[in-house]
């Protein structure tokens, strides 16, 4: 049993690495377009080279190069950046670049470089690789809907008393009283607190 659960292991991991590789973005001839894919293995963009002269060595780097990225989806992106990758004749990497777009509408193509390229060679080949392609939010149409407008909110009424100022009046001398404030007063010689509150 352990073998066999082995065995079915190793043969997943294979199957998965072979259907990966497939699905990688190929190195063509410098004439011809290279194709980059999305994350679900589709055709996303595909670029062309306009710079022609491609020249590099140790001692003299080209240092930039003119691309042409076309959208190859029916998806608007609004931020496109990936590498373009240089090989020699051997096949060895020998030079990449950056690249980015900040708005690409289906199947519109556009002029972007490479600022930052250090191709050391001739190269023979060239690929590329996306690595942002950013979608805009999908901007649907919905039919003109009537709302009803929102009930109103229940009003609280809060009944309140008027102010009333009261003023008590003792042998003729007035003193004003406010409701829950202590008035003292001295009635016979001795001091007097009175409290006027509202009935309950």
């Amino acid at each position: 049993m352990y073998r066999i659960t082995l065995f079915l292991g190793l043969f997943l991991v294979v199957v998965s690495t072979a259907l990966a590789q497939s699905a990688t973005e190929q190195r063509v001839a410098l004439t011809d377009p290279a194709v980059s894919l999305d994350a679900n293995s589709s055709r996303a963009i595909e670029a062309r080279l306009l710079t022609t002269v491609l020249n590099g060595s140790q001692d003299s780097p080209v240092t930039n190069i003119r691309l042409s990225i076309k959208n190859t989806t029916p998806n608007f992106y609004t931020y496109i950046t990936g590498w373009a990758t240089f090989y020699d004749a051997s096949g060895t990497r020998c030079g990449e670049g950056l690249f980015k777009l900040d708005a690409l509408a289906p199947q519109e193509s556009a002029e972007t470089d490479t600022p930052g390229l250090r191709l050391r060679c001739s190269p023979s080949t060239w690929r590329i690789v996306a690595t942002n392609l950013l979608t805009r939010t999908a901007d649907i149409a919905k039919p003109t809907e009537t709302v009803p407008p929102p009930a109103p909110a229940p009003q609280i009424v809060v009944e309140r008393t008027p102010p009333t100022n009261f003023i008590i009046s003792i042998d003729g001398e007035e003193h004003p009283i406010q409701v829950n404030n202590p008035i003292v007063l001295k009635v016979a010689h001795r001091n007097r607190t009175i409290v006027l509150k509202a009935a309950q």
